[in-house]
């Protein structure tokens, strides 16, 4: 707490500051222990010098060695201009840590104020990124910057507010009107995660909800129309204990939910379409959004519940020229390279290569279900039809394949699904799976690490 500076230049010598513009330690939230590091921008603007950088460094290699999650409150103008490079190398060495980190701890990063320049990278390495609206900031250059190289005028809000994060760029997870409520959600957050990769589970939470609890609207929820949406993210929560489900990034790419609920206690990981934003097809952001989610789970032994009605991959030009093809295969790259428990429920629509992204058995999906209302097939009946038949006969070939092909019979036949669930049982048999999967284990050829496309 007494560390100071150690540069002489520019008048620096005068200006000297217990702490250098950093507060770290260790703490307990809800009786489990974490290292927080809290950056001042009082002082200096919180830039980071080579002493700022090392007391944090200092707490990350503690993390890593205790294994303990870190949770970094930043506010930082980036690097301390007068200590020059030796700024910049503290950066480097901070950026080494979260990399060495990832995987090992959690790492959580709130964004209290404006970031700018190195100080957005740090918590761009970090799994979970969290903003305050209209107080916090991050950008690469600030809007000075950026007038100056392009001529293009911009406020701090448009070029790196929490609004832009959240909804357009996603490289912010969460945002909240204020400080307290950021803080508190954090905790929240906090408590859903295991405090390391060797911890055998995540934390259990003790719940009356019994996992034989049926809610019977699930038998009705999926309409009768196909081509008509349903709120995705209800199914969840009538499953979880409490109906509750902590979502990440729900205003990026929603067309796919991500995030956490409890089953009889323990954390698990959920992704599912969501057929209210673009029917649930897809697309580049949303294919990114879940691998970096699925990646995460997998990293930290957080089983993995996927709720599937998918009509494809959007198509069109745009999504073609800006890399579907990449972006779509970091989810199925994700799904396959996962060892932890995996169970999915194809609610609806299950077409084409989406089928076999989201956590089909082909990709060593652990329990495979579908409700009666699943349609499994390279694709609808429409767009069948027209290529199998040439627009012959549409209403009675359609009918025939609709006989044939939409419905899960087929798959579970050839043991595709294991198999055809009453929707309202469906708490019960992820309870019981989670059970019997619990001392799952997966081994893969050894390799140093794949090539992920990216």
């Amino acid at each position: 707490m007494f560390k100071a500076h150690r540069c002489t230049e520019f008048g620096m010598q005068d200006q000297q500051y217990p702490g250098d513009g950093v507060v770290t330690g260790h703490g307990k939230i809800n009786g489990r222990p974490v290292f927080v590091f809290s950056q001042d921008f009082t002082v200096l603007g919180g830039s980071l010098s080579e002493t700022h950088a090392e007391k944090i460094c200092k707490i990350m290699d503690k993390a890593m060695l205790t294994g303990t999650p870190v949770i970094g409150l930043n506010d930082s103008g980036g690097a301390r201009i007068q200590e020059g490079v030796a700024s910049l190398a503290g950066y480097a060495e901070v950026f080494q840590r979260n990399v060495d980190a990832s995987g090992v701890v959690p790492q959580i990063s709130l964004i209290m104020g404006p970031c700018a320049g190195g100080a957005v990278y740090s918590p761009a390495l970090t799994d979970f990124i969290m903003m305050v609206r209209d107080t916090s900031y991050m950008f690469v250059t600030g809007p000075d910057v950026v007038k100056t190289v392009t001529g293009e005028e911009v406020t701090q809000e448009v070029l790196g507010g929490a609004k832009t994060h959240t909804t357009k760029s996603g490289v912010a997870s969460l945002a909240y009107d204020n400080d307290i409520e950021a803080l508190r959600m954090t905790r929240e957050l906090f408590d859903y995660l295991p405090l390391s990769n060797k911890d055998p589970f995540p934390p259990v939470r003790d719940t009356e909800d019994v996992r034989t609890r049926a809610d019977p609207t699930l038998d009705m929820i999926v309409p009768s129309d196909p081509n008509k949406p349903y709120d995705m993210s209800l199914v969840v929560k009538k499953v979880a204990d409490d109906n509750e489900f902590f979502q990440v990034a729900p205003d990026f790419a929603k067309n796919i939910l991500c995030g956490f609920i409890r089953m009889e206690g323990r954390t698990c990981g959920v992704v599912a379409n969501q057929p209210l934003d673009k029917a649930g097809c897809l697309d580049i952001d949303a294919s990114i959004k879940a691998a970096r989610f699925v990646r995460f789970c997998d990293s930290f032994n957080i089983p993995l519940v996927t709720f599937v009605d998918v009509p494809g991959f959007l198509p069109g030009t745009d999504q073609e020229h800006h890399g579907i093809i990449t972006h779509g295969a970091k989810l199925l790259y994700a799904y396959a390279e996962a060892t932890v428990p995996k169970i999915t429920i194809i609610t609806r629509k299950a077409f084409g290569g989406a089928y076999d992204v989201m956590a089909s058995k082909h990709l060593k999906g652990d329990s495979n279900y579908s409700w009666p209302t699943g349609q499994i097939a390279v694709m609808g009946a429409k767009g069948a039809v027209e290529i199998i038949f040439r627009g012959k006969d549409v209403e009675a070939n359609t009918k025939r394949y609709e006989d044939q092909f939409l419905n899960p019979l087929i798959a579970a036949q050839r043991g595709f699904i294991d198999e055809i669930i009453v929707p309202s049982t469906t708490r019960r048999r992820i309870c019981e799976d989670l059970d019997l999967l619990k001392t799952k284990e997966d081994k893969r050829p050894w390799k140093k690490h794949g090539n992920m496309p990216l």
